[in-house]
């Protein structure tokens, strides 16, 4: 539902991160022929990717920032009331959910709602430690994106919506993400391959973000803390998992871009092993294996064969 009183005052400020008067992909809202707006990287490149440059795409979360914490300025939100397309994953971002309910339920697609998402109580796993609930989200685990062949479904949503809100440029949107799709599907036989034959099937990580990953292609994700990514566990948890490590002979243990060493660090003094960086695409860093989607999803993989003993 656009607000009329917040899109008089909002028109007069609204800027994206890509710059003064243009989106976050260099289009600017008055040279696009549809607005799209998001809170996350891996919609943001979807989102660019398929739109090109009839689309001007606003992300919500500036880059390096954690997206989990995101809390929207009232430019944002008149952002987000202007967009024709308001474009998230319920659950991820609760300043996003409650915008999007207030002011741009009818220009909403939710990738909930065109994405078979795991229940978020499957992505516990065996060995994870959540304290506290301080981030809510919600049934479904919201990553899906490390999933390639999720992606492209929501890839196909997308420009499904695009050419709905834009018909002129349906051929474009449509012939846009069958690049994407052929993208994706060769990282999905990029990773088949990768990981086919490892000695290793066990991925130790900061957080459970990467359940669709280690699903997808048969490992077992085993989280130092929950979905939450500033839940920390304690010290007889972290011991727990160090036996884990030694008992199974694991010999790295994963950080994220943006998630503190500390717990990380510990494991590998206590353990030996090492700690190396496994990006869980919620934003690009100077710290992530690449500088876009497909580059980061490479970057995993390539720290995932290494750490796993994969030929």
């Amino acid at each position: 539902m656009r607000t009329a009183a917040l899109g008089a005052a909002t028109l007069m400020t609204l800027t994206a991160c890509g710059g003064q008067g243009t989106g976050a992909n260099g289009v600017s809202p008055e040279d696009a022929q549809l607005t799209l707006v998001t809170g996350v990287y891996p919609l943001e490149w979807l989102a660019t990717e398929i739109g090109g440059d009839r689309v001007s795409v606003s992300q919500l979360t500036e880059p390096g920032a954690e997206p989990h914490d995101l809390e929207l300025t009232g430019r944002q939100i008149g952002e987000v009331s202007q967009a024709d397309i308001a474009f998230y994953v319920t659950g991820l971002q609760p300043a996003v959910d409650e915008a999007v309910e207030q002011e741009a339920s009818d220009n909403a697609l939710d990738v909930s709602e065109v994405v078979d998402l795991l229940p978020a109580e499957e992505t516990q796993g065996e060995h994870d430690h959540e304290d506290g609930d301080e981030h809510d989200h919600g049934p479904h685990d919201p990553h899906f994106w490390l999933d390639t062949e999720r992606m492209d479904e929501a890839a196909t949503a997308l420009a499904e919506r695009m050419s709905e809100v834009d018909p002129e440029g349906a051929d474009s949107y449509e012939a846009d993400a069958e690049q994407v799709s052929q993208t994706l599907s060769a990282l999905n036989e990029e990773y088949e391959q990768g990981l086919d034959s490892c000695d290793q099937r066990d991925v130790v990580v900061g957080h459970t973000a990467f359940t669709y990953l280690t699903e997808a292609h048969g490992l077992e994700q085993v989280g130092l803390s929950g979905v939450d990514p500033e839940s920390e566990p304690s010290p007889a948890q972290i011991a727990e998992i160090s036996d884990i490590v030694d008992e199974r002979g694991i010999d790295t243990v994963f950080t994220e871009p943006l998630m503190p060493d500390a717990t990380t660090d510990t494991i590998a003094g206590e353990t030996g092993a090492e700690v190396k960086v496994l990006d869980p695409l919620e934003g690009v860093t100077e710290d992530s294996p690449g500088d876009d989607y497909p580059s980061i999803m490479r970057g995993n993989l390539d720290a995932l064969t290494d750490a796993l003993g994969c030929s």
